[in-house]
């Protein structure tokens, strides 16, 4: 019999033996923070599925980009919101466009001392809500959509994104955007793909900050949640086009896939801590039913537990602050 030989117990007496034999540590750097600029604001406005949460303007989203560097926050990752819609997402090109201008104005008050991340994507440009363009039939043209995301990804490389990341899970997304991006100068650029993205029920406060026009689901084209081995095919493909970084969306539900790929993957990990996440958190934490403290710490440190190397979650900043002051 091993006992009394062994007392795992030993090795949790204090916290400062705790600490000292922890097997994953949370860190500033390891944090990864979105955030929601929308055309026309002239102040913050709420989200109200997502306490805490806004919309920012200019000023604001400079605020909180400059505040992320105070607090050693890794990256930033944004995500506009125009004020005109069209079928084809033609605000994601223009180079004054929200999302695009945001890039030039956080590079311009952070530099170089954060990573500016920009989501090349459609569904917040497109009046129909979807990730790409649509064919005669409604159906999403993965192809069609390719040649706009290469656009994309110049326009926001030439804004001064040192990543973008491509999430709209179109076949090939990463080979065409790498090539572009090659082709226009922008070799240092780096590609974090959203390789592994669910079709999820938990993206239900994110459609209210990015006012999402969909009408349907996105089920063509992100992953379905049954689904396991695929994410590790969907991820060898990303990898063969010359993704830098390999994400799994959402986080949660999917710490199985999470551990799968970071298994395997010989490039850094990214998981999503998505906003349905984030907003079950904000209420059991409201109705005094969870710490939240406790609770949004614990949920960060299982997604980098299963082998996130970085995660983007909402609480970044507010976490950061946290792990500076222990």
């Amino acid at each position: 019999m091993s006992f009394p030989n062994h007392r795992p117990r030993r090795l949790r007496t204090t916290p400062a033996m705790r600490r000292l034999t922890a097997e994953n540590r949370l860190a500033p750097a390891d944090l990864i923070l979105p955030a929601f600029i929308r055309e026309g604001l002239t102040e913050p406005s709420p989200i109200s599925s997502m306490p805490g949460v806004v919309q920012h303007t200019t000023d604001s989203l400079k605020r909180a980009a400059a505040e992320a560097v105070q607090l050693g926050v890794g990256g930033i990752m944004l995500f506009g919101v125009p004020a005109v819609r069209d079928a084809q997402g033609t605000a994601s090109l223009d180079p004054d466009g929200v999302l695009n201008k945001a890039i030039r104005d956080v590079k311009a008050e952070v530099g170089d001392d954060l990573v500016i991340m920009g989501d090349v994507c459609l569904d917040e440009f497109t009046d129909h809500g979807h990730c790409g363009v649509l064919d005669a039939e409604g159906y999403v043209d993965n192809d069609a959509t390719l040649e706009i995301y290469g656009q994309m990804a110049v326009a926001q490389a030439d804004a001064g994104a040192h990543v973008l990341g491509p999430s709209g899970m179109m076949d090939g997304q990463i080979a065409v955007i790498r090539q572009a991006l090659e082709e226009s100068g922008h070799k240092n650029t780096a590609v974090l793909a959203y390789a592994a993205k669910y079709a999820s029920a938990f993206y239900g406060p994110f459609r209210e900050a990015v006012d999402s026009q969909l009408k349907g689901d996105r089920r063509t084209y992100q992953m379905d949640a049954a689904n396991r081995r695929e994410a590790i095919l969907e991820v060898e493909l990303d990898l063969e086009e010359g993704a830098d970084m390999v994400m799994v969306k959402p986080a949660m539900s999917y710490l199985d896939i999470l551990a799968d790929v970071a298994a395997m993957s010989p490039v850094p990990v990214s998981a999503y801590q998505i906003s349905g996440e984030y907003a079950m958190i904000e209420a059991a934490a409201a109705n005094g039913w969870i710490d939240r403290r406790g609770a949004i710490t614990e949920s960060v440190l299982g997604i980098k537990r299963a082998g996130a190397d970085t995660v983007l979650t909402y609480w970044a900043s507010e976490l950061a602050g946290w792990l500076k002051e222990s």
